[in-house]
């Protein structure tokens, strides 16, 4: 029922013209054949075969508005046919084979061979009711034939739009999945670019900010060492600026001859961070447990954005001016430790919008490990990440699969 209610949306209650012609059609076939006379060799028009051949054909202009009622009408036609002695034929019944063509077109496949069996009985029955033939006859079995192609063909018919119709479904379903995931992509990429963004900028922005501050305070004390913290703040630009060539570069085609090949920052850049640190006022204590081994590139660059944004928020947010780096390696994890007692005088933290920790926590959770960070019970802050040591599954993910 529910295909009659889209036939109905799809071609509304309008009359269709191809439907009026084909009943018209249909109409001048049902009185030639009623009127043709072959034993006989005559050619006589019964005038009450006229009128119920007109009946038959002028409903179908409304078949798929009412099928069943059409359906209804032009089997009582036939009936009607049969009563006043006409024999019936394909071309005088064709009002109804196109019935049951439409309801099989507009419903499902049980309910159009319900149809066609029902329209078999009730003009077979009609014609041995009011006929000369018995339930017997060969005829019989022409008619079933007549009855079972409309629905047979209008069964295939559906069958075929609904398959038609499933794949453009499926088509655009597909067309829509693309999109998001391209969507989604997108979105991913324009996280992690401004993640690196952010580290890379938010601390040498912290480095400049700390070197102009002692600048400032040398001016009246001590004006000799202003060129010293003029130096550091060019240094700092100028590995800020360095460091976001190398990260524009990734964003660059791999074919593009001008693409600079600098590697990513690592580990192995920890100690010259550390040390610019150092020039800015924050002396850090690192230390190490286990031995070292080669991270990849991926996990790699996590750990020194991770090392390295938390000595910035050190920077920015702490009064402390002292802080620790702690690197243990065991058997598949590297956990990092970065923390600071907090700083016993005044300090005026600098504002952000908290992107930082965010930031890491994305960094982790991306090569597949995890982060924490908070406050320490006896003051200041600290920040343990833990990355594996190959990619895959994080510990998360390892205490869900076994608890």
């Amino acid at each position: 029922m529910a295909a009659i209610i889209g036939w109905r949306r799809a071609g509304g209650f309008r009359v269709r013209a191809g439907d009026a012609l084909g009943a018209a059609a249909l109409f001048v076939m049902s009185v030639l054949a009623s009127s043709i006379e072959p034993h006989r060799h005559a050619f006589m028009v019964h005038w009450p075969a006229v009128l119920l051949a007109a009946i038959g054909c002028s409903a179908l202009v409304f078949r798929r508005r009412h099928p069943f009622g059409v359906l209804a009408l032009t089997l009582c036609c036939g009936v009607a046919f049969e009563m006043l002695g006409f024999r019936e034929s394909p071309v005088v019944m064709s009002p109804v084979l196109v019935c049951v063509y439409t309801v099989a077109l507009m419903t499902d496949r049980r309910t159009a061979c319900l149809v066609a069996s029902v329209s078999v009985v009730v003009l077979i029955g009609a014609a041995v009711i009011w006929g000369s033939r018995s339930w017997l006859d060969p005829d019989k079995a022409a008619t079933l034939a007549w009855m079972a192609l409309p629905a047979a063909v209008g069964d295939g018919v559906r069958s075929r739009r609904a398959y038609v119709a499933a794949v453009e479904e499926r088509a655009e379903h597909a067309e829509r999945t693309r999109e998001q995931e391209a969507q989604h992509r997108v979105a991913a990429e324009r996280v992690r670019i401004a993640r690196e963004l952010h580290d890379i900028v938010a601390h040498h922005i912290a480095l400049i900010n700390a070197q102009a501050g002692v600048a400032a305070h040398l001016v009246e004390r001590r004006p000799e060492r202003i060129l010293t913290a003029l130096e550091e703040i060019r240094d700092a630009s100028r590995s800020a600026l360095d460091e976001l060539r190398v990260t524009v570069s990734l964003l660059r085609q791999s074919d593009d001859p001008v693409a600079p090949r600098d590697p990513l920052p690592g580990l192995a850049q920890v100690p010259a961070l550390l040390s610019s640190f150092e020039r800015a006022g924050l002396a850090v204590k690192h230390t190490r447990q286990g031995d070292a081994e080669p991270l990849e590139p991926s996990v790699d660059l996590a750990a020194f954005r991770i090392v390295q944004e938390s000595l910035t928020n050190v920077r920015k947010h702490s009064g402390a001016d002292q802080a620790r780096v702690f690197l243990h390696y065991d058997l598949a994890w590297l956990t990092i430790t970065v923390e600071d007692d907090g700083g016993a005088g005044p300090h005026d933290p600098q504002p952000g919008a908290g992107h930082g920790l965010i930031g890491m926590r994305e960094r982790a959770a991306t090569v597949g490990g995890r982060l924490h960070a908070g406050a320490r019970p006896e003051g200041g802050f600290t920040v343990t990440a833990e990355l594996p040591l190959r990619t895959g599954p994080s510990p998360d993910e390892l205490s869900e699969e076994h608890p």
